[in-house]
């Protein structure tokens, strides 16, 4: 277990955001936990236990947070250097690396993010990994639709996916 985490909660246009953060190794914060909610309450169940701290502190500000406004501002690259930390499997972990290199304005569906992670035949594992993040929007679950095009689920609501999708396909660079 972590001992500690420190979180704070800052408004986007789909809602509320609480990030849940530790200290990294260089001093810096790491992210255990993140979604579109007010109540760190929602956050903590998602946090492998070998992560999940056993006391939470509330601060006004959280330097990543500036991370997150500048998304929402359209810097959708922001996220993508922010330090996460997960536990689950090597499937999982290596899966929510993977999704990082989901471009943003370019969404993979399940069994693309499937091939993407060297699994094509690996769907439902594929779906699972994005059902199981605990880092939303840093590690970009939001990126993977149905492999109908629909949607698909979300944990924080379809509304919120469907924003962010929108949101960063007008802010995406263009492919070259």
């Amino acid at each position: 277990m972590t001992p500690s985490a420190r979180f704070a909660t800052v408004a986007t246009p789909p809602g509320p955001f609480t990030v849940v953060v530790t200290p990294g190794p260089d001093g810096g914060d790491v992210v255990l936990a993140a979604g579109w909610t007010g109540d760190v309450s929602d956050l903590l169940p998602v946090v492998h236990r070998a992560l999940r701290p056993t006391w939470v502190e509330r601060v006004e500000h959280l330097p990543v947070l500036d991370v997150v406004e500048a998304h929402a501002a359209g810097d959708v690259g922001a996220i993508d250097a922010v330090p996460v930390r997960q536990r689950s499997g090597p499937f999982l972990e290596d899966a929510w690396e993977v999704l990082r290199t989901v471009p943003a304005g370019q969404p993979d569906t399940y069994a693309e993010f499937a091939a993407r992670c060297g699994r094509p035949a690996a769907i439902r594992a594929a779906a699972n990994a994005c059902a199981r993040n605990a880092a939303a929007l840093f590690i970009p679950c939001h990126r993977v639709l149905g492999s109908d095009g629909g949607l698909g689920g979300f944990r924080w609501g379809t509304p919120v996916k469907r924003w962010l999708l929108d949101h960063e396909a007008e802010h995406a660079p263009v492919p070259a």
